[in-house]
């Protein structure tokens, strides 16, 4: 794909749907795009992709940026950043005209473009962005604004107080082409996912590190059949997952992507080092507001009821 170095403006279009018109726009430029329904939300999967979670890990990986490959090969824009497409057929296609009809406004595939958008989503953010951050293309937002760089990367919420990095599993609102010139992605917005997790001030205590928050590697999961890819990867689908749940629902997600994980491992000989994969998602469900013990129950029983079922 040829990536665009800057977003320019929008020449215009024949009549057509305006964010339709907005949406085959930015494919032309490489970036892939989705409707997005009222409240900045995407469009809920079709009956075939919402069967298929249900019964167990949605196999519906007949997408672009999905990570997972299965059988399914699902014509509506179904799992959100996933759907995200520069295909002008697909766009245009009778499966995503009524999205179109709806749509509320466009979102962007970040990571698929090759970019990376630093979310601030409050003055404070702003004020430590420009203090912290090379300049770059900025695009004004209703609370913040979005810093746009050039190359992808993990993505996270709550990198920091007030900032979320949307790049790879992630999409962005489109709010316009902004003001500036896209620079390439610095190392302080990597190491803002990249750093060693640790634990929230409380009671005016200072955060230090913790052991139980230690990542997932290969040096715990001695008889895990799988790559660390495909293991981080089904991480970060399950954290995002939680994180989305920022108003209610986060500690059933909680429990739903335990039961994913430990599924994912049923198979394995062991250990798999699933307590630690445990712990990063209950830290997610207690960043979003779910009292710690309540997540801790949640994830407990999510990763106990693959391996009851296995017994």
């Amino acid at each position: 794909m040829t990536h665009t170095t800057d977003f320019p403006r929008d020449p215009g279009r024949p009549a057509l749907p305006a964010h339709l018109r907005t949406a085959l726009w930015l494919a032309e430029l490489g970036l892939p795009v989705l409707p997005l329904r009222a409240g900045k939300l995407p469009f809920g999967n079709c009956t075939s992709c919402t069967s298929n979670k249900a019964a167990g890990p949605c196999r519906c990986g007949d997408r672009p940026n999905m990570k997972f490959a299965g059988p399914c090969q699902c014509p509506a824009p179904c799992h959100a950043w996933a759907a995200a497409t520069t295909d002008p057929a697909v766009l245009t296609s009778p499966a995503w005209a009524r999205a179109w009809q709806q749509a509320g406004a466009v979102a962007y595939h970040p990571g698929g473009g090759g970019f990376t958008v630093v979310d601030l989503d409050n003055a404070d953010a702003v004020t430590w962005a420009r203090q912290t951050l090379p300049a770059t293309k900025i695009v004004p937002t209703t609370r913040g604004e979005h810093w746009i760089y050039r190359g992808a990367m993990q993505s996270a919420n709550h990198a920091r107080p007030g900032v979320d990095i949307k790049s790879l599993m992630a999409y962005a609102v489109w709010r316009g082409p902004g003001a500036g010139h896209i620079t390439a992605l610095p190392d302080a917005v990597r190491a803002l996912v990249l750093k060693e997790e640790t634990t929230r001030p409380l009671r005016g205590e200072v955060d230090s590190s913790s052991p139980t928050r230690a990542r997932w590697d290969r040096s715990v999961a001695t008889g895990c059949r799988h790559t660390d890819t495909f293991v981080q990867t089904g991480l970060t689908q399950g954290l995002a997952r939680v994180a989305a749940c920022r108003e209610q629902g986060a500690g059933s997600a909680a429990y739903g992507v335990a039961r994913f994980l430990a599924n994912q491992h049923a198979a394995c000989p062991g250990p798999c080092g699933l307590e630690m994969l445990g712990r990063q998602v209950i830290d997610a469900a207690v960043d979003v507001g779910v009292p710690e013990a309540y997540a801790e129950r949640a994830v407990t029983r999510g990763l106990a009821a693959v391996a009851v079922r296995a017994s």
